[in-house]
């Protein structure tokens, strides 16, 4: 079958809901054996959980700050326990991200941007890669975003750290090919979900109107490119960065 993922062990991060739920599903319908993480909302982790097992998965829920040193290194254990070594990690928590004139941030926005997009990809990939090392194989996999692409005003805290994230895939790239571990970036334009509720409709008109392919994406078309990058059959592709988002950074 192709990108079959049975056999292999997936943590995805910030997996209770959004673009990360929809991703966790997609590896665990693949034959992956998935560990949701969380950190605050565990009735909504609970029901993503259920979703998951409801359609034959394997996979567990593990909480933590993937920010703290502490926390993800109770994850990692908690997970090798439960289900076994980590082989694909996606790296696509967040937190708030405020769009702010520049002059109105304050570095602790900054800061927690950093914290999400390089300080966390670092921790976890830290964790991972003795045992990806060993098996001389693994995945990793940020979800960064189209933004470090195109100009997006007033974003500044959030697209910084985004091209930092792109840096750590590209570097992480080289230096992990010999062992045959791959790394990767999926970058999406602005796919609506839950965060995205209370945001006022004529943005979001504003937004689709400029899509060349004249409608939104969904969570399932990241998903399903995560597949690929997490599959076998990428096992040649290290280093690249895949902007989904409808043609609108070609504007």
């Amino acid at each position: 079958m192709s990108f079959s993922l049975d056999g292999h062990v997936a943590l995805v991060t910030g997996s209770s809901a959004g673009l990360g739920k929809a991703i966790a599903l997609r590896l665990g319908l693949a034959g992956a054996k998935v560990a949701l993480n969380y950190n605050n909302n565990l009735s909504r982790a609970e029901t993503a959980l259920a979703e998951l097992q409801d359609l034959g998965c394997e996979a567990v829920l593990v909480k933590g700050d993937v920010t703290n040193e502490e926390d993800v290194t109770a994850i990692y254990e908690a997970i090798a326990t439960q289900l076994g070594s980590v082989d694909i990690l996606v790296l696509n928590a967040t937190g708030n991200q405020p769009q702010i004139p520049f002059e109105e941030y304050t570095w602790q926005d900054f800061q927690t941007m950093i914290d999400f997009f390089i300080k966390s990809p670092f921790l976890l990939t830290r964790a991972c890669l003795p045992a990806m090392k060993e098996k001389q194989w693994g995945r990793i996999i940020n979800i960064s975003s189209d933004v470090f692409f195109r100009t997006v005003n007033n974003f500044s805290a959030y697209v910084t750290a985004k091209g930092g994230q792109i840096g750590f895939t590209r570097s992480m790239a080289t230096e992990l090919a010999p062992f045959g571990i791959t790394v990767n970036a999926i970058a999406p334009g602005w796919i609506p979900v839950e965060r995205h509720e209370t945001t006022p409709q004529e943005k979001k008109d504003a937004y689709q109107v400029r899509i060349p392919m004249q409608h939104w994406g969904t969570p399932q078309d990241i998903a399903e490119a995560v597949l690929y990058f997490a599959s076998q059959e990428s096992k040649f592709v290290t280093g690249q960065y895949l902007c989904i988002n409808g043609g609108i950074s070609l504007m």
